[in-house]
Formats: structure tokens, C-alpha cells, sequence
């Protein structure tokens, strides 16, 4: 797969900036300003505390985990995912979820997000306490330095609203950051490939010439997507929808051995192309294994909920050919019919 950086368009004038810079500036005092809060600010009670809606998450989709054994016990390490869902993405809840199972709320974990997300009083406050901190290599780095799993999802907004015909795509649209990251601190890479997330959205368009007609790209946002809302048809992606009962599988891999490069190949083009090309390789193999196991994970899901047996019952009964009893008078009618209009032998 391709490592080439999707350039974002270029900054259109027009009216429609204009009008939207007074929404711009607005948002972005409150992004810096939540930027400016202290980020690490996991708090393990907080987060025993969200286990029924963490649970309630992984019911809805009835999530399954293969692979937990290639995540390691102790230590640091860096999970990297691929991200599905659009603007209501469930990836970090399907791996807390499971986390706090397998390791509890006290063990360490933290997540990369989007800054933007932060500048809700609310949801960045709620984060932070989860262990979400925003994205950054200082940020992720005091983590690792902390002996915590870290969690990065490379493809961010590119690919968490990638149109439904790249449903069972990787695309982490060129960005190498995480390698940086993973080769200069020397930790294990976990490949963690999501499936069936995707397709509980329905995104037509990333809406990038949107974004920037909309002068959103000051905000360094270069979506503006629009989705099949349900149950209120086209809208954009930040409208609340109800999101499609889809099975999740989440399949951790075979930790990647980066630790033959050096500090100084960190940053070196080819060793960052090398990398980018092996798991991203590694995880569409995944995906698309997963996918030919599961082709249409709503129709699994909705099979396996309630609802499944009525579907399955509806289609029995229109699946069902008429019964002996109901065809023998429409056979008799017919046949006493044509021994009417038929000639008789002489």
C-alpha cells in the first residue's frame, strides 16, 4: 500500500470563510484552551466506574477479541488500530472494554485523540479520566516513559470517515508518526485490525472540499463528512444517528520487530517506508480475512440479537411454498375449468 501523505486541498477565499471565522476562532480558543489542561489525568475509579456503558457498547456490537495473548503482560508497547465508525467511533471503548477484563482499571493504558475532542468541557474532562490524552509524540512519549500500553489510531479523521465502498479498507492516509515513535522509544508494535465497526455508519463522502470551502482547515480539519443518517436521511456526520447493530471482531496480531533499526532511522525515509508497508500490509491481510469470514456483519448481528429470529421467521414465511391443502381446489378449479372448454371425444 501506497505511504504517499494526502495533501490537504488548498485554502479556499470566498464568502462562506468569512462567514464561518467568527465559529473558527470560537472553537479554536476552546481547542488551545484544552490543550493548556494538564492531560494525564487517568483516573482508575473513574473508569471502573464506566463499566456498564463499556459493557453496553460491547453488547450492542457483541464484540469479539482474538489474538489478546500478543499483547504484552508488562511493560510498554504501542497498539496500533485501525479506526471505523465515523463521528461516533466505539474502537478505544472496544479495547477498554476488554482491557479492564483481562488487566483491570489500575494497569495502564492510554489512548491518542484528536485535539478537537478536548475542547468540550464535558467529553475532554470525561476523556482525560478515561486516559485519553491528545495526540502528540510528547504526550505519547511520557506514556510509554510511564510503562503504558498506548493506543494510536495513525488514519485519525481520514480514515474513521472513509466512504462505505472502503468499508474493509487500512488507510492511514501516509502518516508515520507512530513509527517515529515506536523505533525512538524501542517498544513492541502491536497491529490491532478492527472489523465490522464500519459498517454500523453510513459515510457517503469525507467532504474534504467541504472542509475547506468552510475555512475548517484553521482548525486543521480537512473532513467535512457527510453521512446517511438514520433516521433522518443526508446530513452531516456531527448530526447524532443511530448507529447499525454490526458484529465487531477486534484481532490483535503478532507483535512487529522494529528493534534491528536505530535512533538515528527513526526518521529515515526508506526505514519509515519499510515499516508503513509492513503493517499496514499485515493489517489489510487481517481485514480482509475477517472480511470474507464476515461479509456482512449487520446481517450477523441482527441474526444473533432478538430481532434476528423475527427476521429469520418473516423469511421463512414469504420463503414458504404453498401448502399440498391450498393448491389441490385451485387445481380442481382449473381442471374442471378446462374440462368445460375442452371438446369431448366422440
Amino acid at each position: 500500500m501506497s505511504a504517499r501523505p494526502r495533501r490537504p486541498p488548498k485554502r479556499a477565499t470566498g464568502p462562506l470563510p468569512a462567514l464561518t471565522a467568527p465559529l473558527v476562532r470560537t472553537v479554536g480558543g476552546a481547542v488551545r484552551s484544552g490543550l493548556r489542561t494538564q492531560p494525564f489525568q487517568r483516573d482508575p475509579a473513574f473508569i471502573a466506574e464506566l463499566s456498564p456503558l463499556l459493557t453496553a457498547v460491547n453488547a450492542y456490537f457483541g464484540t469479539e477479541l482474538e489474538g489478546w495473548e500478543h499483547v504484552p503482560k508488562q511493560g510498554p508497547c504501542l497498539l496500533v488500530g485501525n479506526h471505523s465508525g465515523g463521528a461516533g467511533t466505539n474502537d478505544f471503548a472496544f479495547l477498554l472494554y476488554h482491557w479492564l477484563k483481562e488487566r483491570g482499571p489500575e494497569a495502564p493504558l492510554y489512548g491518542l485523540a484528536y485535539n478537537l475532542l478536548f475542547s468540550a468541557p464535558l467529553l475532554g474532562t470525561a476523556l482525560r479520566r478515561m486516559g485519553v490524552v491528545p495526540a502528540s509524540h510528547t504526550n505519547a512519549r511520557k506514556a510509554l516513559a510511564m510503562g503504558a500500553a498506548v493506543a494510536v489510531f495513525p488514519g485519525g479523521d481520514y480514515e474513521v470517515f472513509r466512504p462505505w465502498s472502503e468499508r474493509n479498507r487500512i488507510d492511514f492516509a501516509g502518516r508515520m508518526g507512530f513509527i517515529t515513535l515506536a523505533i525512538s522509544s524501542g517498544v513492541p508494535v502491536v497491529p490491532m485490525t478492527i472489523h465490522g465497526a464500519h459498517q454500523s455508519t453510513l459515510v457517503l463522502t469525507r467532504g474534504r472540499r467541504l472542509a475547506q470551502l468552510a475555512g475548517m482547515d484553521r482548525l486543521a480539519v480537512n473532513v467535512f463528512p457527510l453521512i446517511w443518517n438514520i433516521p433522518l436521511g443526508l446530513t452531516p456526520a456531527f448530526v447524532p444517528s443511530l448507529q447499525l447493530p454490526s458484529k465487531v471482531t477486534v484481532h490483535f496480531g503478532a507483535p512487529l520487530d522494529w528493534s534491528g533499526y536505530g535512533a538515528r532511522q527513526a526518521r529515515d525515509p526508506m526505514v519509515l517506508q519499510a515499516c508503513y508497508a509492513q503493517i499496514t500490509g499485515v493489517m489489510q491481510q487481517t481485514l480482509n480475512r475477517l472480511a470474507r469470514r464476515r461479509p456482512y456483519p449487520v446481517l450477523t448481528r441482527l441474526r444473533e440479537l432478538s430481532l434476528g429470529t423475527a427476521l429469520r421467521q418473516l423469511e421463512d414465511l414469504f420463503a414458504q411454498p404453498p401448502s399440498p391443502r391450498s393448491r389441490r381446489p385451485r387445481t380442481r378449479q382449473r381442471s374442471a375449468a378446462g374440462r368445460a372448454h375442452r371438446p369431448r371425444s366422440i
